[in-house]
């Protein structure tokens, strides 16, 4: 079975994010979408709020589980058993700062990295603008997957 995890925080989750899972299935017969900490990030969201939100888009997806894990993501791909880490790209900043950490990945076990180019409508779309928008009462249904009902997560 090839396995991949879609490590992130995800605060909260965006149809970028959707949609790199989604196509994620494609390729890989599973996808862990692994909600990490970063201690260098105050989140909006509980861990838990993140995970219930997750696990509400991918309702009727027997293939994709949602964990949560501490530590250096490497490892907790390893304890998975997954052969892969997935991640999105919007911009050559994303890939520079994504392949540094592929690379160090993969220095430090046999697991790979597979890179998605985001869908072009989806390029200026990410969590810590979502997140503002929501600070200032916005509406944020436009950059959130249609299945969610962003309030009720508040």
């Amino acid at each position: 079975m090839k396995r991949a995890i879609f490590p992130g925080v995800f605060d909260p989750f965006t149809i970028g994010h959707e949609s790199i899972v989604k196509r994620g299935l494609e390729i890989f017969d599973e996808v862990i979408v692994s909600l990490g900490t970063n201690s260098a990030k105050n989140t909006l969201f509980s861990l838990q709020k993140r995970m219930e939100m997750v696990n509400k888009v991918f309702e009727g997806y027997p293939n994709v589980k949602v964990m949560s894990y501490n530590g250096l993501t490497i490892e907790f791909a390893k304890s998975v058993g997954a052969g892969f880490i997935l991640r999105g790209l919007r911009t050559s900043a994303d890939f520079e700062y994504e392949r540094a950490i592929a690379q160090v990945n993969k220095k430090m076990s046999s697991i790979d990295t597979v890179f998605l180019l985001t869908a072009p409508e989806h390029t200026p779309v990410n969590s810590t603008i979502v997140r503002e928008i929501l600070k200032h009462n916005g509406d944020v249904s436009m950059f959130i997957p249609a299945s969610l009902k962003i309030k009720e997560f508040l």
